[in-house]
């Protein structure tokens, strides 16, 4: 991986020390179980324990002769062992190792993961209670819809992180599990106790049959869920992305001092996190084939899966990671322009409140069909030419003989798309999602002067 997109403590997991370190642990923990059982001596485990090291270039140099990691480690630490080291790996194949130290890694990896994501959820809440009641323009197929308020955007950004949390704790569980069961998976030359044993010092699971491998669809299932967080962390990016375009400048990246956006063209502020981590976003993806294609091994046992997973595992981890916490900068930094928002919400002379026109011709006793005429005749010249649609309707005899000027001019009234927030942030946050009526007031209703924007709180 590159440093550009890494943080230090995910890739600290992936690191060869640190996947030797599990090794050893695996297989100091499994001579404690055989000397449980009375297979090897209690003094040797300890032994194991005592004098258990390796050295990172020694293992490569006797690799590059064996052509096999397992052993070239196993005969690094018999030579600080000394021997002791006949009773290391009694009865275990190789993937005991390895499998159950990826699951290991994987395990690490997920609690990072989770711990990110706790950080998105956190900065999501706090600017979408900051604007709980920000009137702003819903679009739909990039086309102005109805109102909603950007608290809302972000409390159902937020309702999806929380899915995505649950995600990873499912991907935590999912590869959870350890396999000390020899080779081809039956116990023949180890006792099952010793992978329980194993499982429970390393916080795993015992896996109920692992043949010679873990089953794979584990993986798989992981890398899938991770793939789907991606695509929510890119899904809030390409908003962000879409609300800073000039046309629209409603929210955008925070601009630290002395950031530059363009070499050749000074005024140039480009969304370039948000596009960063849509990009990453893919690379998280792209793990998901491979990691599906790994289920179908050959029989009791095959490496065709070891390649890929040396590649996706730190690649995808360590790419969603860093994703995640970029994410949670640019949310906890985003500036917002309310005035901006006032002023698309009524860039179109008050075309967003058509679908209560509507629905009140309706009610009057006028046909949808007929309702739907008149409101679309006029809503077209208005979109096409300009102007103001309240007071197209109100000159239109067909609409005033069903409702009163009074009553139709009541009909423009922002508040009456906000009245549901309430409900929907007690949805997602619980009974905290009410606040003070007193606040209420104050948010409901932006000044209309020149664009102002919202600063990042200071973190």
């Amino acid at each position: 991986m590159i440093p550009r997109y890494t943080r230090p403590e995910m890739a600290a997991i992936w690191e060869p020390e640190q996947r030797f370190r599990i090794w050893f642990e695996i297989e100091a923990h499994a001579c404690d179980a055989q000397a449980e059982l009375g297979v090897i001596p209690k003094a040797a485990a300890k032994e194991v324990w005592k004098k258990g090291k390796w050295k990172v270039d020694r293992i490569d140099e006797i690799e590059r002769e064996t052509k096999h990691d397992v052993i070239a480690f196993l005969t690094n630490l018999a030579e600080y062992v000394g021997p002791a080291a006949r009773f290391v790996h009694q009865g275990m194949t190789s993937s005991d190792v390895l499998d159950t130290c990826l699951n290991v890694q994987l395990v690490r990896a997920a609690d990072l993961l989770i711990a990110g994501t706790d950080r998105v959820l956190a900065a999501l809440k706090d600017r979408a209670f900051e604007f709980k009641l920000l009137p702003t323009i819903g679009r739909s197929h990039g086309i102005h819809a109805e109102p909603t308020t950007f608290g809302l955007k972000l409390a159902g950004f937020h309702a999806e992180f929380q899915r995505a949390r649950k995600r990873l704790v499912a991907a935590r569980e999912e590869v959870a599990t350890c396999a000390i069961s020899g080779a081809v998976g039956t116990f023949a030359n180890v006792d099952p106790f010793v992978e329980e044993w194993v499982a429970k010092k390393l916080g795993l699971q015992p896996e109920p049959v692992s043949t010679q491998v873990i089953p794979r669809d584990r993986h798989a299932a992981y890398f899938a869920h991770l793939a789907v967080v991606a695509s929510s962390i890119e899904r809030l990016a390409t908003e962000i992305r879409h609300l800073q375009r000039s046309e629209v400048m409603e929210a955008e990246e925070f601009f630290s001092p002395g950031q530059k956006g363009s070499s050749a063209m000074p005024h140039k502020r480009n969304p370039v996190l948000t596009e960063n981590l849509t990009g990453l976003a893919r690379l998280v993806r792209s793990a998901v084939v491979p990691a599906l294609e790994n289920v179908a091994l050959w029989h009791e046992r095959d490496i065709s899966h070891s390649s890929v997973e040396r590649g996706i595992g730190p690649d995808a981890t360590i790419h969603l990671d860093f994703a995640l916490h970029r994410l949670a900068g640019v949310v906890e930094k985003l500036v917002v322009y309310p005035d901006n928002m006032m002023k698309n919400l009524d860039r179109f002379g008050g075309l967003v409140h058509s679908q209560r026109i509507l629905l009140a011709l309706t009610q009057a006793g006028l046909s949808r069909e007929d309702s739907y005429r008149l409101v679309q005749k006029h809503a077209l010249k208005i979109w096409q030419h300009g102007g103001d649609f309240l007071q197209a309707l109100l000159a239109e005899k067909e609409v005033t003989a069903k409702i009163k000027p009074k009553q139709l001019t009541a009909l423009f009234d922002l508040g009456y798309h906000l009245k549901h927030v309430d409900t929907i942030f007690v949805r997602v946050f619980g009974k905290e999602g009410v606040i003070p009526k007193a606040k209420k007031a104050k948010k409901a209703a932006p000044k209309k002067k020149a664009a102002q924007k919202s600063k990042p709180k200071k973190r």
